[in-house]
This record gives C-alpha cells, sequence and structure tokens, in this order.
C-alpha cells in the first residue's frame, strides 16, 4: 500500500446542515453534491467526503460511534494573524472556537468544532513540518 490518504469521510447528521457551513459559509468548492453527500478537494488528490449518517451506515455496515471523535483535522497556515483570522470567521458562523495560543511544541494553534462536533485545528506549525503542509508561495 502506498503511503497516502485519498478520502476523508466524516458521517453528518445533516447534510444541508454541513453544506450551509463549510459552502456557504467557508466558501468551499465541491467536486460533488447529492442528497446524502458533499464532496470537497480540499488538497492535492484528497477529497473530504461529507456523507450521512444514512449513507455511511450502509456503506460500513456500521452505525458511527457517537461522542467527541478522537481525531483533529488541521488547516495550516503562515502567520499567527491568518490563524486568528479564520477562529474569528468561523466563529461568526457559529463554530464552537478554542482561542488560538502558543504551544508546548514551539507553534500556535487553535480549535473549533463544526456543527457535527468534528474538531479543526488551525495552527502555524515551525520548521519543517510547517512548510511541508504549507502550499507553495505564490
Amino acid at each position: 500500500m502506498q503511503q497516502r490518504v485519498s478520502f476523508i469521510t466524516l458521517a453528518v447528521a445533516d447534510v444541508p446542515r454541513t453544506r450551509a457551513f463549510y459552502v456557504g459559509g467557508l466558501g468551499w468548492q465541491p467536486i460533488f453534491e447529492s442528497d446524502e453527500v458533499i464532496m470537497v478537494p480540499v488538497a492535492e488528490r484528497v477529497i473530504l467526503s461529507l456523507w450521512s449518517v444514512a449513507g455511511f451506515t450502509a456503506e460500513i455496515g456500521e452505525a458511527p460511534a457517537s461522542g467527541i471523535a478522537p481525531v483533529t483535522l488541521a488547516h495550516n497556515l503562515a502567520t499567527e494573524a491568518e490563524v486568528d483570522a479564520v477562529l474569528a470567521e468561523v466563529e461568526a458562523l457559529g463554530a464552537r472556537v478554542s482561542r488560538a495560543r502558543r504551544r508546548v511544541w514551539g507553534g500556535y494553534s487553535g480549535y473549533f468544532a463544526d456543527p457535527d462536533g468534528f474538531r479543526w485545528e488551525i495552527a502555524v506549525n515551525p520548521g519543517d513540518t510547517g512548510d511541508f503542509v504549507l502550499p507553495p508561495t505564490r
């Protein structure tokens, strides 16, 4: 198996509410949409699939666990000001936000929960790791 991820699939309770947040609020552009799923390119050759719980359950054969998922999604930026701006943007959309702060590992990050409670880290990472995840400069 090659070292790569093609899809990240999140089971969502209300596809229209999720669409309003990601597409209507954040302005992300889907590559595919239906009543059951929204597929959004989030990186080169990576799609975030926001799938109804019913569709997810039918495909996998089990209902997703409830509660806080033991995983975060991360969106890295080049500056602390950009981190603060994104957190303010999602807070204006109604997301629960944990303010950014300097971290013991040397970075600066904060978190928000999307409408289904999935946690996103908005961060500046120092060094080679941070450089690796940022898109090339314009």
